[in-house]
């Protein structure tokens, strides 16, 4: 395998593990590392989908415990078919949309000033949540485990995933934040959004593979196999360090963040440094 393109796996793996379960949007990041890397092009774009499938591993080798549980429960425990019934309906909205308008969704939003817009206008959400939190204005969480939610609790968090299929959203900042303007604390809306990534990002996954199979061919593996195992690895210590994180802080230098790199997308896209359209 060439070397050059091994390390721009490796690179991308790192990307797309540290930057998968933060508010941040993901999808964003590896669009300015690809260009970056000079790393584009289809094949590139599914090669930054199937990657997720090594950051989802790390949140199920990380909550396998509960996960082989509820597995194991599904026959007689009606606690455990509750948790896979409200990922089921959590997963439906954005599933739903995704297929029947994500093509009009790409072509009309995938472009500087939207993807821009997008990631500063999730930052005024994240510090518009943190202050009424912080103010006292919000209502103290009603849900402070992911198994006290209702059936409407996860319909509610699905509504709210729809938001991260518009680019530079963010799928886990809408679902976060989303979930605690639901009522659920920042451990469960956190611990929930992992899991709804699960079936979420392998549903896209998957989809990535069928729709790039001509494509990709047997000499694509060594390389999709690097991204997946840095992913993989790079997601694990992220996930754990973001769960001791949100023990202690706020989302607030997440938002500050997106503001600023916001003011990167614009910058990159009008000096011709990132093909942000494509």
């Amino acid at each position: 395998m060439d070397l050059i393109l091994l390390l721009k796996a490796v690179i991308l793996g790192i990307v797309e593990g540290l930057t998968e379960f933060l508010p941040i949007s993901s999808t964003g990041h590896l669009i300015l590392a690809e260009a970056l890397l000079d790393f584009t092009g289809p094949k590139a774009e599914a090669f930054a989908i199937i990657i997720q499938a090594g950051a989802i591993l790390a949140v199920v080798w990380e909550y396998r415990v509960k996960i082989f549980g509820v597995i194991a429960g599904l026959g007689h425990d009606p606690k455990a078919r509750k948790f896979v019934l409200n990922l089921f309906i959590a997963f439906l909205p954005a599933a739903i949309v995704g297929l029947m308008f994500i093509k009009r969704i790409q072509a009309a939003l995938f472009k500087p000033v939207p993807v821009a817009v997008a990631f500063i206008v999730g930052a005024f959400v994240i510090l518009w949540v943190e202050h009424r939190i912080k103010t006292g204005q919000a209502r103290p969480p009603r849900i402070d485990s992911i198994d006290d939610m209702t059936w409407l609790d996860a319909l509610k968090v699905g509504f709210a995933q729809m938001f991260g299929i518009i680019p530079g959203t963010s799928r886990s900042g809408a679902t976060i934040i989303g979930g605690m303007l639901f009522g659920l604390s920042r451990k469960a809306a956190t611990e929930f959004s992992f899991f709804l990534a699960i079936p979420t990002l392998f549903a896209a996954t998957l989809y990535s593979l069928w729709k790039e199979r001509d494509s990709l061919v047997a000499a694509d593996i060594p390389l999709l196999g690097v991204g997946l195992v840095v992913s993989f690895i790079a997601a694990f210590f992220c996930v754990r360090w973001l769960l001791r994180y949100i023990s202690t802080h706020t989302f607030v230098v997440f938002a500050w963040y997106r503001i600023a790199f916001g003011i990167v997308v614009l910058i990159t896209a009008y000096t011709g440094m990132v093909a942000w359209t494509k």
